[in-house]
């Protein structure tokens, strides 16, 4: 009996992407490059991957493939590789407990005395298990493609809002990651962008120049063009720019985090420096805040970041960060997050995920989910405090 060459390499696949995604090593970089690559869809979806193994198993047993000594070896293999898959999930499903519990730290145990945002107790268990690609809302109209700027399609901006036309909404500015190299503004976040946009919220993402194109502060001088654009226009798509969050993701946190700490800089503002570019709030998803993501040994030394603007009147940040990060380091997280709690007069809230790998936003997943339930109590949080930043 020959052993099923099939049902031998998805097993071998799965197995080979559940252990990145498990253990995840971090060092040395190219090690922890090939587990980002290797294990980030599954340490996210992954029921998707218990499924592809059962029905592969179920297919070999079905046609009788499983009588050799290598087939046999192979369930093992596979039973071994459900039990990873089984902890990557487990470790997804008690993010709601530790977003949670960063709220109660960070705001406070009485942050849902004042916030009509619970955190959600059913998840879209559908979606989340069988379509986690599937992030549009019915009720949600995606506006592409609006210049912001004289840099082409690198000055585009999408604008997400009801299809009723909400008025006087509370805007939300999102910045994609990529490593100032690469990323486009309809990748990453757009559960969140959809689902705040279905709350009511006008939510904005843009493209900015990349490397080689501009190099910093090039980058964050788009990141706050993309800001004096919503406070001139977002009014003509149902927003009230004065209540505005910035967001972004890896590179992008490091942006928005930078925004946030430089309100009004003119260093970031030639030609715009009469421009209101400060923010209600900052939500910060993977992010790095204290050196350049990428950058060659051979090149200059690391452009000012975020740690390094901070100050007491910075305003509420949200910091979500995963444990298993192999491209922006939690450590570096934890340290802004100690730096900017020390020095700040307005809350910090920091979910620490388990498990979580870079690019954790990309999908609808139990983890992500969360992740926005907690954005969003954050976001209502600070709408209604007494005392805003402006």
């Amino acid at each position: 009996m020959t052993m099923p060459m099939g049902y031998v390499g998805t097993t071998a696949f799965l197995a080979w992407c559940t252990f990145f995604a498990v253990v995840a090593p971090r060092r040395p970089q190219p090690l922890a490059r090939l587990s980002f690559w290797s294990g980030m869809v599954l340490n996210e979806v992954p029921f998707l991957g218990i499924l592809a193994l059962t029905a592969s198993t179920a297919l070999a047993a079905a046609q009788g493939d499983l009588g050799s000594a290598g087939a046999k070896a192979t369930v093992v293999v596979a039973a071994v590789t459900a039990l990873g898959l089984a902890v990557a999930a487990r470790r997804g499903l008690h993010t709601d407990e530790v977003v949670g519990r960063a709220l109660d730290e960070g705001l406070g145990t009485g942050w849902r005395d004042r916030v009509r945002v619970p955190l959600r107790r059913h998840r879209p268990w559908l979606r989340i298990l069988l379509l986690p690609g599937f992030v549009r809302r019915r009720g949600v109209e995606r506006i592409p493609d609006i210049r912001y700027g004289d840099a082409g399609r690198r000055n585009l901006l999408d604008v997400y809002r009801r299809r009723d036309a909400p008025q006087n909404a509370p805007v939300l500015i999102h910045f994609h990651g990529g490593g100032y190299r690469s990323g486009r503004k309809n990748r990453e976040a757009r559960p969140l962008l959809y689902r705040l946009a279905g709350q009511g919220w006008v939510c904005v993402s843009a493209n900015y120049r990349l490397h080689p194109e501009t190099s910093f502060p090039g980058h964050q001088i788009d990141a706050k063009k993309v800001i004096a654009w919503a406070r001139e226009h977002a009014v003509a798509y149902g927003a009230d720019p004065s209540r505005l969050f910035v967001a972004g993701s890896s590179a992008g946190a490091n942006m928005a985090g930078l925004c946030a700490l430089t309100p009004n800089d003119p260093a970031f503002q030639p030609g715009f420096e009469s421009a209101d570019t400060s923010v209600t709030a900052a939500i910060c998803l993977y992010g790095y805040y204290g050196h350049y993501f990428g950058a060659p040994p051979d090149e200059p030394p690391p452009p000012p970041q975020p740690q390094g603007y901070i100050h007491p009147g910075a305003p509420p940040f949200l910091i979500a960060h995963g444990t298993k990060d192999a491209l922006g380091t939690v450590e570096g997280a934890r340290h802004f997050v100690a730096e900017l709690r020390k020095a700040s007069a307005h809350p910090v809230v920091y979910a620490e995920l388990p498990g979580g790998q870079h690019s954790f936003d990309v999908y609808h997943s139990a983890r992500f989910d969360a992740v926005v339930d907690g954005v969003e109590a954050f976001a209502a949080w600070v709408l209604t405090a007494p005392q805003r930043t402006p």
